[in-house]
């Protein structure tokens, strides 16, 4: 069910070398990038024309208005079930939480007497978000995208979700209810690379945005990377990845259960184990046959995603080298599930998210840990953060210096411009002390 990478005996290889020995999803961005690129251009020239159209060949819904009316939004409310809405409303109270301590304020640096630089943060004017609805509904990706946003001070939210022909055209109601339960009342029906060249682009009906941000599928992806520099966007995410470093103080049952739960999500899905323990190894995939066979999207996702080049069992030598090895995939998701689990997470570099020992498992951070779970996959966890309120804010300097300050430091300016062949530069110095440099 689940493949073996045997790492030991020799000595890693470094950097890009043990990357290349590691499983990873096929995910050729750019060429579904010249797919997503007649699309794109087709919503900018005809607007919310082209987006029925859009909704009729791929989701097969006949729209009169991308929209979605007002009454849709309090009625998935009032529908909802009361235990999903409480779950719902746990799920935003914790991310809140995490969200807010996340806010940064301004501060002042005084350079020299006289010469201050402030940092100022402000929130990105406009976002449009997406939550995907393509083989699973996903509400708890409107609350990962929402709150970071409205934490931030961000003042204008829409946000995009497929139309889903067993709800009129509309999207899933949960997804509805949540805009509704978090004061979210702009949202379109609209998806893959549609909803982010309406975004992008704007309509009749949509206002263009600054950024666009949430996971989708290589559709959303490759039309994020076409708008890149146009708009901003958080991450091209990818297929999902769990990464467990485990030795054999792990529980067979527990570590199952989790690459399973990550399958569960898309046959491209990976699920990976990274362990000095031969025996866990086996008892792992021993509980993988049991527990794959008593639970629900077997033959179209969880089988094929651990099938599949992107899942493997990884035996290594020791946990140092295993840590070697989590540190070069850059897991999206990473637990730890060895004794002494906290000093191993602590030295963790690369990952979108890392989960500490046996009761901190990856489904918690999807729904109720607080922390965000549109996060970085394919690696990109090495350079990459997941989302959060600094994604929605802008760094600004603001430089103020006295007429004194500045004659303090003008010939170090001035012999650095002319350094740079740049003699214009400093001549906008000189030309504030009537030609003459000061301190010379």
């Amino acid at each position: 069910m689940i493949s073996r990478i045997d790492l030991r005996g020799d000595a890693l290889p470094e950097g890009g070398a043990l990357r290349d020995l590691l499983p990873r999803a096929e995910f050729d961005v750019e060429a579904a990038l010249e797919k997503v690129r007649p699309i794109c251009e087709d919503v900018h020239h005809r607007g919310t024309a082209a987006l029925i159209e859009y909704a009729q060949r791929f989701d097969g819904v006949e729209l009169t208005q991308v929209r979605v009316p007002a009454e849709a939004l309090t009625a998935a409310l009032e529908q909802l079930d009361p235990a999903v809405r409480a779950a719902l409303e746990e799920s935003i109270r914790r991310a809140r939480i995490v969200h807010r301590g996340q806010r940064r304020s301004e501060h002042t640096t005084q350079v020299v007497p006289g010469g201050t630089v402030t940092e100022k943060w402000v929130p990105v004017e406009r976002v449009g978000l997406y939550a995907p609805g393509g083989r699973s509904v996903y509400p708890s990706s409107v609350v990962m995208n929402v709150v970071p946003a409205q934490e931030a001070g961000v003042e204008s939210i829409a946000l995009a979700s497929p139309p889903q022909k067993e709800f009129g055209g509309l999207p899933h109601p949960t997804i509805l209810a949540a805009c509704a339960l978090l004061g979210v009342d702009e949202v379109y029906a609209a998806g893959g690379a549609v909803a982010v060249a309406m975004f992008a682009y704007g309509t009749e009906e949509c206002l263009p945005v600054n950024m666009v941000t949430g996971p989708g599928n290589i559709w959303v992806a490759a039309a994020k990377r076409y708008f890149t520099g146009k708009i901003g966007i958080d991450t091209e995410a990818g297929p999902t990845e769990i990464a467990v470093l485990a030795d054999s103080t792990a529980d067979p049952v527990h570590v199952a259960a989790d690459l399973i739960s990550q399958a569960e999500h898309d046959p491209l899905a990976a699920a990976v184990l990274v362990t000095d323990s031969v025996e866990l190894a086996e008892a792992v995939e021993k509980e993988l046959e049991p527990q794959v066979a008593a639970t629900k999207h077997v033959e179209d996702r969880i089988k094929p995603a651990l099938a599949g080049k992107q899942s493997a069992i990884v035996l290594v030598d020791s946990l140092e080298d295993g840590l070697e090895v989590v540190d070069a995939y850059g897991a999206e998701h990473l637990e730890i599930q060895t004794a002494d689990a906290a000093a191993w997470a602590a030295r963790v570099r690369n990952a979108g998210a890392v989960f500490v020992g046996p009761w901190a498992p990856v489904s918690l951070g999807d729904y109720c840990a607080g922390s965000n779970h549109v996060l970085p996959t394919g690696g990109c966890a090495c350079h990459s953060s997941g989302l959060s309120v600094q994604s929605f804010l802008r760094g600004i300097h603001i430089v103020d210096y006295t007429r004194d300050a500045l004659a303090e430091v003008t010939h170090h300016v001035v012999t650095l411009a002319e350094a740079e062949d740049l003699p214009a530069h400093g001549a906008a110095l000189k030309a504030r002390f009537g030609w003459k440099v000061p301190n010379q």
